[in-house]
C-alpha cells in the first residue's frame, strides 16, 4: 500500500518522535540503524520529511533530527505519507489505472474507495505521539 520509502519514513518519524520525547536529537546513522535502512536511502527520506516540516534538522555537534515539542501532538501519519508519497494514496485507482474515476470506474473502484476513505481517516487521526505512547507502554513494537 505504501512505497518502501514511505514505510521507512513512517518508521523513522516514529523513532525520531520517541527520541524527541526523551529530549534527544538523533543523527542519520542512529536512525538508519534503528529502522534497518541503508544510510543513503534514509538520508533522502529524512530530507523529504524535513522539507515538509514533519521533522527539523539542526547541524553541528549538538544537532540531529527531532520533532518540535509543540508539534508532538499534531504531527499525524498523514503528514508523513503526504511528504513521501504525495496524495496519490487518497486519489489513486486501486488497480493503478490512470483513467479510473466516478464516471468510468474500474472493477474495484467502489470497494477501494471505501478502503481509501478509512485509510485517510486513520492516517489523519493517528499522531506520531500516540504511536510512541503505545511503544513505550509495550503495546506495539518497531523493530524487525
Amino acid at each position: 500500500m505504501f512505497s518502501k520509502s514511505c514505510e521507512y519514513g513512517i518508521r523513522a518519524s516514529i523513532y525520531i518522535t520517541e527520541q524527541s520525547e526523551l529530549g534527544r536529537k538523533v543523527g542519520l546513522k542512529e536512525v538508519a540503524k534503528a529502522i534497518n535502512s541503508p544510510e543513503a536511502f534514509t538520508s533522502k527520506i529524512l530530507q523529504q520529511l524535513t522539507r515538509s516540516d514533519v521533522l527539523i534538522s539542526e547541524k553541528g555537534p549538538h544537532g540531529g533530527f527531532s520533532v518540535l515539542a509543540n508539534t508532538l501532538d499534531t504531527v499525524t501519519l498523514s503528514h508523513v505519507v503526504t511528504a513521501i508519497d504525495g496524495d496519490k494514496i487518497y486519489t489513486g485507482c486501486g488497480l493503478g489505472l490512470e483513467q479510473c474515476n466516478e464516471k468510468k470506474p474500474c472493477p474495484v473502484h467502489d470497494q477501494f474507495k471505501g478502503v481509501r476513505d478509512r485509510l485517510r481517516d486513520m492516517l489523519e487521526t493517528t499522531t506520531l505521539k500516540s504511536l510512541t505512547t503505545e511503544l513505550s507502554e509495550g503495546l506495539t513494537f518497531l523493530k524487525r
